[in-house]
C-alpha cells in the first residue's frame, strides 16, 4: 500500500508546475519542482508541494495536502492541513497542529509535538516517530523505526508493524530490532500487532490492548 501511494506521488509531483504561486494568491496551489516552498503564518492554501525541496507551513496556516518527494515538511504551531505526506526526508508537526487526514512518510522521522492531532494513518518505514502529548486517531504502522508514544499520548487503531525480509543486509551484522516505548499516562487503543522481532516496554502507568508478537516489558519512571 505504501509503494502504491508513493509511486503516484512522485508521479504527481513530477508533473507540477516548475513555479510556485506567488504569495498573495490565496487558495492557490504553491508548487516547485526543485526548491522550499513555503507557506506564511495564517494563509489558506489548496496545496504545497515540491519535488526536490522542503515544505514550511507557517503558524495557523490552513493547507489541505503538504507534498514532496525528496526533502522534509515542517508544520508550525496551530496550523491545520488535510494530509501531510513525503518519501525522503522528515516531517515534523510542531504544537497544537491539526491533520484531518493522514501522516505518510517512507524514509524519515516523524515527530509530532504536544497537542499535535493526526485523525487518519501516521505510517513510515524508517526513521524513528516521536510523540509528545499527541493524539493519533488512525493507528500507527512501520516496519524498522522505534517509536515513542510519550506521556498522555493516544492512539486509537492500535500500532502495526510489518513484517520484514534483513535479506544481504544481515551479512553485515545484526538486523535493527525496533524499540517501542510507551511512556507513563499513554493510552493505546487497538491491538498492537507485531509481525517482526521488536522490544516493546511499556509503563506500569500506561494502558494498552492487546499485544500479538511481542512480549511486553513493564517499567517504573518515566522511562525504561
Amino acid at each position: 500500500m505504501i509503494r502504491t501511494s508513493v509511486a503516484a506521488l512522485i508521479l504527481v509531483l513530477a508533473a507540477s508546475p516548475v513555479l510556485a504561486r506567488h504569495d498573495d494568491d490565496d487558495d492557490g496551489d504553491y508548487e516547485k519542482v526543485m526548491g522550499t516552498v513555503h507557506v506564511d503564518a495564517g494563509q489558506h492554501v489548496n496545496k504545497a508541494s515540491s519535488v526536490n525541496g522542503s515544505v514550511d507551513i507557517g503558524s495557523n496556516a490552513v493547507v489541505k495536502r503538504a507534498e514532496t518527494v525528496n526533502g522534509s515538511v515542517t508544520v508550525h504551531d496551530h496550523a491545520t492541513l488535510d494530509s501531510v505526506e513525503t518519501v525522503n526526508g522528515s516531517i515534523t508537526l510542531e504544537e497544537g497542529v491539526h491533520i484531518s487526514g493522514k501522516v505518510t512518510l517512507v524514509n524519515g522521522k516523524i515527530t509530532v509535538g504536544s497537542g499535535g492531532e493526526v485523525g487518519g494513518k501516521l505510517s513510515n518505514v524508517n526513521g524513528a516517530i516521536q510523540l509528545t502529548a499527541a493524539h493519533v486517531g488512525g493507528g500507527i504502522e512501520s516496519t524498522n523505526s522505534n517509536l515513542t508514544v510519550g506521556a498522555n499520548s493516544r492512539i486509537e487503531g492500535g500500532i502495526f508493524y510489518q513484517e520484514t525480509s534483513d535479506g544481504w543486509f544481515s551479512f553485515f551484522g545484526k538486523p535493527h530490532v525496533p524499540k517501542i516505548i510507551i511512556e507513563p499516562g499513554a493510552v493505546v487503543k487497538g491491538t498492537l500487532d507485531f509481525r517482526r522481532e521488536v522490544e516493546l516496554y511499556v509503563s506500569d502507568r500506561a494502558t494498552i490492548d492487546t499485544v500479538k508478537g511481542a512480549m511486553v516489558h513493564k517499567f517504573s519512571g518515566a522511562s525504561p
